[in-house]
Parts: C-alpha cells; structure tokens; sequence
C-alpha cells in the first residue's frame, strides 16, 4: 500500500464529488494536488496542498478551501484522527491507530511492498561502463558500473523491461597503441626484449604481461615477427582478452550485461556511413568550417570543410565533426551510429552513464539522438562524478597509462562487494564522492552499510532466539495492536517506502534507497536502545517469547530493508 497515492486518489475523488455537488467550483488543475510528508515539526501523517490548488484556480483563499474539505473528510474519512489547516495552504492529516494496523496487515507478507503496479511499463536500454577494452576497470570506472546496474534492478523491480549493453570501443589509436603494447609483451616473453617503456603512447601496466601469456598459450600456431602482419588478428586475441579481464571485474562486483556492442563491427557492417545518409535525407548534415575553440588560439587553428551535424540546431553550442582531416570517422560518427542501432531497436528509453569526464558530450549525443528518432527525450544521460580515493588520511591517486592504479579487484579485496556497491551508491551520482579504506571498515554508525545490515542481523537474532525463522509469513487473525508513539514513528518510516521506491525511479535517483534505508536502520537501533531502559521496548521475554504485535512490527522492518538490499545487490546477513 502506498498511502500517499491512496490518499490522492481519495482526494481527487472527494473533490470532483464536491464539483458535482457545486460546493467548488473550478477544479481543473486538480491533477496538480500533491500528498505529501509533512515537517517534522508537525504532529500529523500527511500533507496535501489540494487547498493551494484550489483557491488559485476558485480565485479565493486557501483556508476557505480547507473550511470544505475539511468538513468532506471528516465524513468520509472514518480513519483520521485529526485533521487542520497550515499556511500557506496544506492541510495536514493524523490517522487513527487502527490505520496502521490496516497498513501492516497489508503489507506483512508483500514481498514486493514498494512496488507501483500502476505505471506504465517501458522498455529500456541501459548503457553502462563502456570502458575502453585496454585493461582492467579501475575505480573510476567503479561508481558508473554500480549506478547502470542498481538503476537496471530499480526498473526491474518496477516491472519495467530492462537490457543492459555494453559497448566496445574497439576502433581507433588507442587500441592501436594498445595492441602494439602487447605485441610488445609478448616478444618480451618470447624474445627477451625489453618493453619500450619510454614510448608514452603504449600501457605499461603488468596486466599486460598476463594477456601476453594467455595470448601465447592459447595461440601456438601464430607468428609473432612482424607487427603489421599480425595486427589485425593480435587487435582481436588482446581486446578479447581484455574484455574477459574486464567481464571477470565486473562479475566479482556482481554485475552482467545483456550484450556487448563491438564499434568495429559497425564500422565494418557500413552502419556509419548508412546513419550519414540517414541525417543527410533529414537535412542535418552539411560541409562546412568549425570556429576555433575558446580554449585554442585562433594563431593555431585551420579551419577547412568538414562534414558536420547540425548540433546547434537542438541547442548544442556548436556544430559538430563528423569526419577527421583523413576522411576517417570521428568517434562522434561511431557513436551516432550506435545510437541509431539504438533507436531502430524500438525501446522506449534510452540511457547512457557517462563518467565525469564525458558530461560535455551530452548535448551533442542527445541532439544525434533526438534527430534520428524524432523525440526530444529519447536519450537520458546520467553522469558519474568522480571518486576521492582516501587511504591514510591521504588522496590516493591512479592513472591507466602509468599502470598504478586502483582495480576494481583491488578495491573488492580490500573492503569487499558489498561496501564497494553501498558507498559507492550512497550519494547522488553527480556529485564526488569519498571512498575511505578506514571508515568503511568501521563497526559503527559512521559506516552506513554496517548499520543497514546489522539492523537486519539484530531482527534476525531475535526470531531466531524465538524459534521463528524470519524468511516465512506471518498468520495472525487479529491486526489490533496497541503500538506506541515510538512505534509508529518506525511504521511512518515504513509507509514512506513506495514514495522512496517511486522517486528513485522517476528520477533515476537510486542513491535516495540507501539514504532512506540508513534512516529506517537508525530508527530501529534507537528503538531497540530504548530496551535497556524500558522492558515494554523489549522483543523478547525472559523466556525467549515474543508478542505478536512484536513480530509484525520487526517483520515489516525487516522485508523493507531486505527488498532495498537486494534491488542495491547487498547482502543481508542473519549473523554479524
């Protein structure tokens, strides 16, 4: 039961009930009403400012709104306890105690509490990670892999329909480079040669040196001697080698895509040059001559005809290349035909994670991707800011072409899967985040994923010292318990979970789950704290028996925090 929906539904009934019977008149902006979470500070359930919308539209004021409905309510709402006015204009609902043992009766044995059947489902395409096949994913890469698979589960939950899609970029210099980096470990291998290392275009990290290895051993009949012989065979053995490397990273994160999409293949398969007369026939290419950029001296810059998309078109600051000086494609072009191959797979919604460094390209992918699809919201692109890596108090810096930095694997070594995806997680993807070895180790407060999951251990403890066992329903006949004020407040807490579950989908938000799961566990650890004070507070007898109303109250704790660790890909564990 999501009650703040219910209660808009009720409203917007009772209101157009009122329009009928000419106690309101003007309702038109009624779709507009909002049901919401009071302030704190406020002794009440609910709020709604259908009274604001109201007056506005009625041309009078919002406490003579309220006057009516409040009146309404009071005879058709039979579970309010109390209800009233507050400037500007919301008025403010109490439920009675038998609301909440409604509230729990429906929701105790709902595995998919949370859950809003009434949206429309669509389809969607999830790009995420998209890393350069050159190596192991490091933490950089960390954040926007955990943020594209929690949204996949969060839509998933949803009952949205969900492909997650890797793309390769398996075409241009870097591979080249990269290639011939490998090339080169091999003849180290075999040869005895040194690695070049004061070559600064090739990757000297030891990964290397396995892929070198794996090459040798699974390919004995290949004849290492001359590069540009070899290339295009050896292109293929280190990309996929990489790709298993990074497929290997992301498996022990817990993560999997649905499909990998090689940019070679689209290349080779002429789908670039297809998508050019696509854009073309829609008048959103032309020749032409690009300004010098703000940050190059216009001494420096050449310009000449290239063929260029019409970006400004859709907004974008400038038009944008196709076409290097060589007549080769420019990445752009790679990626508008891969998000052609998109669109013309017919999903509902497109959506890219992008890392911090790619938030300029934005506009430019968008504008591709509106003009190929004729829909100016086709394509969300979520960005993932950076990661502050704090060891010993000290920022600890990386970088892929040095070969000293932090993998994935490194990280999950040193903190595990599961506070890998929680801190990882715990704030909004646009802004940075601090990633402390020190503090995540923590068994306290101070480390969120401690608390969420001891919380679940805790209640665990007691139906386990009980005889129950936690993962069965419950079946009790009779829902009135007495619960107090401490009580509710945790049931309030509960109610707000499809609003948490609604919003992080909306929004495509999934940070908001773990903030609101560190609240639910830090209200129940205040709870259980009262216990040593207040035997009422207690869970369990001298005897190791517990009330029923006890049950409900630590089950329906318990299935919230269980549903919100599985949709992040976290464990629950029955012991700590």
């Amino acid at each position: 039961m999501n009650i703040f929906d219910l209660y808009q539904t009720k409203i917007t009934k009772l209101v157009k009930s009122a329009n009928q019977n000419k106690l309101i008149e003007n309702i038109d902006n009624i779709e507009k009403t909002n049901v919401d979470l009071p302030p704190k500070h406020f002794d009440c359930d609910i709020s709604t400012n259908v009274a604001m919308i109201l007056a506005k539209n009625n041309n009078t004021s919002p406490i003579k709104i309220s006057e009516i409905l409040i009146t309404l309510f009071k005879k058709d709402f039979s579970e309010i306890q109390d209800i009233s006015f507050a400037k500007p204009g919301f008025i403010n609902i109490k439920f009675k105690l038998s609301f909440w043992n409604n509230f729990l009766k429906e929701l105790i044995n709902d595995k998919n509490f949370g859950k809003n059947n009434n949206i429309i489902n669509k389809s969607y395409l999830l790009e995420f990670v998209s890393a350069n096949p050159t190596g192991p994913l490091h933490v950089g890469h960390c954040r926007g892999a955990i943020l594209g698979d929690v949204l996949a589960n969060l839509l998933l939950f949803n009952n949205h329909t969900v492909n997650k899609e890797y793309y390769v970029n398996d075409y241009g210099n870097q591979i080249l480079y990269f290639t011939k980096s490998v090339y080169y470990r091999i003849r180290e291998k075999l040869y005895n040669e040194p690695f070049p290392k004061d070559n600064k275009d090739l990757y000297p990290g030891d990964y290397l040196i396995n892929i070198a290895s794996n090459i040798i051993n699974k390919n004995n009949n290949l004849n290492f001697d001359n590069f540009n012989e070899i290339s295009t065979e050896l292109t293929k053995l280190s990309v996929q080698e990489s790709l298993n490397l990074i497929k290997l990273n992301l498996n022990n994160l817990g993560i999997s895509h649905d499909k990998f999409i090689s940019e070679t293949d689209l290349v080779k398969n002429q789908e670039v040059e297809k998508v050019i007369e696509k854009l073309k026939k829609k008048d959103f290419v032309y020749n032409g001559k690009i300004k010098a950029p703000e940050n190059e001296k216009n001494s420096n810059w050449v310009e000449r005809d290239q063929l260029l998309f019409k970006s400004t078109y859709f907004g974008d600051d400038k038009d944008r290349a196709l076409q290097k000086e060589d007549k080769s494609w420019t990445y752009f072009a790679s990626d508008t035909a891969y998000h052609n191959n998109k669109v013309e797979r017919k999903f509902d919604v497109l959506i890219n994670i992008l890392g911090a460094d790619h938030a300029g390209y934005i506009k430019r992918i968008t504008s591709v991707v509106e003009a190929l699809s004729g829909e100016k919201n086709k394509l969300i692109c979520k960005v993932s800011q950076l990661v502050k890596l704090i060891k010993d108090n000290k920022p600890f810096k990386m970088s892929k072409r040095k070969g000293d930095y932090i993998t994935i694997e490194d990280l999950i070594e040193e903190v595990g899967k599961d506070a890998t995806r929680f801190i990882m997680l715990s704030r909004s993807s646009d802004v940075e985040i601090d990633f402390d070895f020190t503090k995540v180790k923590e068994k306290s407060k101070d480390n969120p994923l401690y608390y969420v999951q001891y919380c679940y251990a805790r209640i665990s403890s007691v139906f386990r010292n009980a005889q129950l066992k936690l993962e069965n329903n419950i079946v009790i006949d009779k829902f009135n318990f007495n619960y107090s004020k401490d009580e509710i407040k945790i049931i309030k807490k509960i109610s707000e979970w499809p609003k948490c579950i609604d919003i992080a989908t909306n929004r495509l938000e999934p940070h908001r789950i773990p903030v609101y799961l560190y609240e639910l566990a830090s209200d129940f650890h205040s709870y259980w704290n009262m216990g040593k004070d207040d035997e009422s507070k207690r869970f369990l007898t001298k005897e190791n028996k517990i009330s029923d109303e006890k049950i409900v109250f630590l089950k329906a704790i318990s299935n919230v925090i269980k549903t919100g660790m599985s949709i992040m890909g976290v464990s629950t564990p029955n012991k700590m």
